[in-house]
């Protein structure tokens, strides 16, 4: 009999330790269900050498800001701080001369060496044509436009493109106006590549300067 009681006591011992291995950490998932973006947002590469960054692929995964953010950079540069394209336009998120006047950036030298005001830059120029999106994106979102879901995050991305009156044309015309830039890139494209990341944290800010 105490053997058998010895034995049964070993057995519930053993199910009762390999049940606490498959515990759920509940304080682990509910911590990731939620991103709170701050309201300035400054990202780096651990490097301030952007030539280590020529052949980089985006590794950021989900839909994220910090993925959005990097996702673009990626399509405007590779993620290169110093990158002048043919047009002029520079950095890691590609900003043209008027379009950096319009947030308050003067010193174009200025601009491509200094990283964080680079990344302020960019979330300046959310901020600011979120303003000016706002009715559109108020009636649009959730549409679809031309075979493309319409997203607060697809329409500010194609804005950085190719400029809020080229968005505005293409949901005016129904889709029917093929916004492009100058390199043949369309603006559909961009809503539809950047659609429904986390943008909900940029507030919209009428005339958004840099500091």
């Amino acid at each position: 009999m105490i053997k058998k009681g010895v034995f049964y006591f070993s057995i519930l011992i053993t199910v009762a330790f390999i049940s606490l291995g498959f515990k759920t950490n509940n304080s682990l998932n509910n911590s990731e269900s939620t991103v709170v973006i701050p309201e300035k947002l400054f990202y780096v590469f651990p490097t301030q050498d952007y030539i280590a960054y020529l052949d980089v692929k985006t590794p950021y995964k989900g839909k994220y800001f910090i993925s959005y953010q990097e996702a673009i950079a990626h399509k405007e540069s590779q993620g290169r701080y110093g990158k002048i394209n043919s047009l002029g336009y520079v950095g890691k998120y590609q900003f043209g001369k008027n379009t950096l006047k319009s947030i308050g950036v003067e010193d174009k030298s200025n601009f491509l060496i200094n990283h964080e005001l680079q990344e302020e830059a960019f979330i300046t120029l959310l901020s600011k044509n979120k303003y000016e999106l706002k009715n559109y994106i108020s009636f649009f979102e959730g549409k679809i436009i031309g075979g493309v879901k319409i997203t607060e995050s697809g329409i500010l991305a194609a804005a950085h493109l190719g400029g809020t009156a080229s968005v505005k044309r293409f949901l005016n015309t129904n889709g029917k106006r093929k916004c492009r830039d100058s390199y043949g890139t369309s603006v559909k494209s961009y809503i539809r590549d950047f659609g429904g990341f986390e943008t909900q944290g940029i507030k919209a800010v009428r005339n958004a300067k840099v500091d």
